[in-house]
């Protein structure tokens, strides 16, 4: 499975907001909470950045005003950038940390009208909040790689936040298709042997998440998306795995 596959996949998702709204409106309430707390974070960073980078380089109070201006300037862009991709990957883990049993009610849906063996319940509450709050961990360790990246000269920001994109929206691919696999008793390791033939179609997957989560709002209603197409992800590798 290409990448364009993976982008069908969120796409079957998002198509679930036509077939069944009520069960995908289940999934906004938990975003909706998570999306004011880190929007709030995002704006009040917005207005204090400049403040705490000035901060952080003294040794630049002494350049001419061009060039203490590109430089600080550059750094606010790079906070931003990576403070967005984590921002992301925390609403991602948080998001589904707190609303696990939501998630789960849609994960569950799709589950049955696949048919299918269909697991009775998901990995619970629990293991769901310390899976989010390891994505947060990730988030946090892709959003200093993107600023040291951004570091570099010249081409540093726009490979840093390509860079970005792509890391951050693997980790939630990851994240959205383990769910359905935790629930059958795989494990990581069993789970990345899986997944290993479908790389292309869990970075198209991830990627296209990550993109949507970009736009104002759009994680919101993504999210509940996202967690149907990854079902829809997970069986079809399951389907296609020639040990079984």
């Amino acid at each position: 499975m290409g990448f364009g596959r993976g982008v069908g996949f969120l796409l079957r998702g998002l198509r679930m907001w036509r077939e069944r709204p009520r069960l995908m409106l289940l999934g906004i309430v938990p975003a909706l909470i998570v999306a004011v707390l880190v929007g709030a974070a995002l704006v009040t960073l917005v207005f204090v950045a400049d403040d705490l980078i000035d901060w952080a380089t003294p040794f630049a109070d002494g350049w001419g005003d061009a060039p203490r201006g590109l430089f600080r300037g550059a750094l606010y862009l790079l906070v931003l950038v990576g403070a967005g991709m984590l921002a992301i990957v925390t609403f991602t883990g948080l998001t589904l940390a707190a609303g696990d049993p939501f998630y789960e009610k849609i994960w569950k849906e799709v589950e049955l009208s696949l048919g299918g063996d269909v697991p009775e319940r998901g990995v619970g509450w629990v293991r769901g909040a310390v899976d989010g709050l390891v994505l947060v961990g990730l988030g946090i360790v892709t959003a200093v790689g993107v600023f040291v990246i951004g570091l570099l000269p010249v081409v540093g920001s726009v490979v840093g936040a390509v860079l970005g994109l792509v890391v951050a929206g693997r980790l939630l691919a990851g994240e959205l298709v383990s769910r359905a696999l935790e629930a059958r008793g795989m494990d990581r390791a069993a789970q990345a042997a899986l997944l290993r033939p479908h790389r292309g179609a869990m970075l198209g997957f991830g990627v296209c998440v990550q993109a949507c989560f970009l736009v104002p709002g759009g994680g919101i209603l993504v999210m509940p998306a996202a967690v149907a197409g990854a079902t829809y992800l997970a069986r079809e590798a399951l389907a296609t795995d020639p040990r079984r």
